[in-house]
């Protein structure tokens, strides 16, 4: 079965072809980084108006690569929420359009699933069960992963999410849009343990995270400081964020028992993030999963995957309708079909 994945949820247009005998045959990805850059930030008008201007010359570009005309494909999966509203309609529009004139179905993806998944589609990949990390610009959460559409939510941020963290933070440093990366590079030349910062909630005995006070004490050491040394200040608080993610997957491993990790989303390309899990976990002689570079952000690979999963194990995707959900949780995907997830539903 061939299913061609949309993703249109913020600033990325990503789309995919994927087989669920051959694998993955093709994927695009569109970033509007460049153009975005010149506002600080996301502008969404601007971002639904990219998207429409890029998702059919690459929907023909990935059938090109893939070998594979319109006619060859047997369903669409569209990334259905949550995102931009804007983004979103673009997307579902196009799958839905096109879905229906091929005479097949079109799925709508929850944008987290596709990200859960993502490190399915590396090699080696995971078995279930697993834990975890979801980890990208607007989510830090630690799930139990059992199967799919069999998902737990063990923590997450009760404040800013770790890759808004990042780019708060190099906007403070004066690296501009997007200031994850650009930090992460500035980092690599400092001294980490040269300032005193805080790793919030790294012993608080939950799995909930919070990095807003280590981005307030990011500002407050800056107006003392200044930025001659800003290289440090980049490696101080990636190190704090690091300490803080890594303590947390292995508290929830020792919580549950299991043996397995897997980081997902943008902040899982993290070079310092991926070497400490990589010796904490080798020590503890567990094993940890990520996706393809080019897999964590976002991108059609994952939602087409996704929709692949779903279909081979007869898992309903949302709840059929046409429509899109900008706030969705995860959860309400788990409750939509309680016999299958093994979720029960809520009182």
């Amino acid at each position: 079965m061939r299913i061609l994945g949309v993703e249109s949820s913020c600033d990325e247009t990503g789309l995919a072809v994927f087989d669920t005998e051959a694998g993955l045959l093709a994927h695009g990805v569109h970033s509007q980084v460049a153009m975005h850059a010149e506002y600080g930030g996301v502008v969404p008008e601007l971002a639904s108006r990219d998207h429409i201007r890029r998702v059919i010359p690459l929907t023909r570009a990935v059938l090109k690569q893939a070998g594979l005309g319109l006619a060859d494909l047997n369903a669409i999966a569209y990334t259905r929420g949550p995102g931009l509203a804007g983004a979103l309609l673009v997307g579902a529009g196009f799958a839905n359009a096109l879905a229906a004139a091929l005479g097949i179905p079109a799925l709508g993806i929850h944008h987290l699933e596709g990200h859960l998944l993502s490190p399915l589609l590396a090699d080696p990949r995971p078995e279930f069960p697993f834990i975890a990390l979801l980890v990208s610009g607007g989510h830090t959460q630690l799930m139990r992963v059992d199967g799919v559409g069999r998902y737990q939510l063990l923590g997450e941020t009760v404040d800013d999410a770790a890759g808004e963290a990042f780019d708060k933070t190099a906007q403070l440093l004066g690296l501009g849009y997007p200031g994850g990366p650009a930090l992460s590079k500035l980092a690599d030349g400092g001294h980490p343990y040269r300032f005193k910062l805080p790793r919030p909630m790294l012993n608080s005995g939950d799995l909930e995270f919070s990095f807003s006070g280590l981005k307030t004490a990011v500002l407050t050491l800056v107006k003392k400081e200044g930025l001659e040394n800003k290289a440090d200040i980049a490696a101080g608080f990636q190190a704090a964020v690091v300490d803080v993610l890594a303590g947390k997957c292995l508290a929830a491993l020792k919580q549950t028992g299991l043996k397995r990790l897997v980081v997902a989303g943008g902040v899982g390309a993290n070079r310092a993030l991926r070497a400490r899990l990589d010796v904490e976990m080798a020590q503890r002689h567990c094993l940890v999963f990520y996706p393809p570079l080019d897999l964590c952000t976002d991108n059609g690979a994952m939602i087409a995957f996704a929709g692949g999963m779903r279909l081979g194990q007869g898992l309903p995707a949302a709840d059929g309708r046409f429509g899109i959900r900008p706030r969705w949780e995860l959860a309400e995907l788990e409750r939509a079909d309680p016999g299958r997830s093994g979720v029960s539903p809520p009182a």
